[in-house]
């Protein structure tokens, strides 16, 4: 069984979703976290345990993006490897089987249409366990605000920007945030940000990349 484990974690790491999927190319043919994910519930292993690895092969692989040994579309093969045991394991999610480890709210700042940095760390955080409400693009400040009182046991809020037009309307947003929510934890990342401008708006953290946004999550869980 813990050769089963770790063959998903390694899918996971690796980007591997099934058995058809030619990526990555010296796992050609071989059986994927799909694949791997069904048999693990078939053998009775544990639907946390399965959880467990996958977060395991998402965080190895968030480690090496953090370090430039890769990049974004590897990120995004282990994000479609991850979905796809999702898929097997959203039944006990669902029945609360399984329990997440916080809920994490995330928007683009007012102004600014870009969602791709933003989809990333979604599928990171997701992906090491936690719930995920995604405000999409150009979300104005109400809009955080509404959704921290429609989920006021969230763990944090993550603001992105790509746009250094738009880094104004995201210091407003943290200090809106602020203003109506003092205790509620706020992180922002984005191309334009950094780690001084983080600090000059009022959030409580910088997240260069997905898996420093991970990292602070864990940090700060209830």
């Amino acid at each position: 069984m813990d050769t089963l484990i770790e063959k998903l974690t390694y899918c996971i790491e690796r980007g591997k979703v099934n058995k058809d999927a030619p990526y990555p190319p010296d796992l050609r043919g071989q059986e994927g976290s799909d694949e791997l994910a069904a048999l693990a519930l078939e053998n009775h292993i544990s639907p946390d345990d399965i959880l467990e690895a996958c977060i395991e092969g998402m965080q190895r692989v968030g480690d090496k993006f953090g370090r430039n040994e890769v990049f974004v579309p590897e990120l995004l093969m282990a994000s479609k490897a991850m979905y796809a045991v999702m898929k097997h394991l959203k039944p006990y999610f669902e029945s609360g089987a399984i329990k997440t480890k916080g809920k994490f709210i995330i928007g683009t700042v007012a102004g600014d249409l870009h969602d791709i940095g933003k989809n990333l760390v979604s599928m990171v955080v997701k992906g090491n366990g936690w719930e995920v409400i995604d405000l999409g693009i150009d979300a104005k400040p109400q809009k955080f605000i509404d959704a921290i009182k429609n989920h006021p046991d969230c763990t944090a809020v993550g603001l992105s920007a790509l746009l250094t037009t738009t880094m104004i309307n995201m210091a407003k947003t943290v200090e809106e945030i602020k203003r109506t929510f003092p205790n509620t934890k706020v992180i922002v990342g984005g191309a334009p940000v950094t780690r001084d401008a983080a600090m000059k708006m009022g959030a409580d953290a910088y997240g260069k990349n997905p898996q420093e946004a991970v990292e602070f999550l864990s940090s700060i869980a209830r």
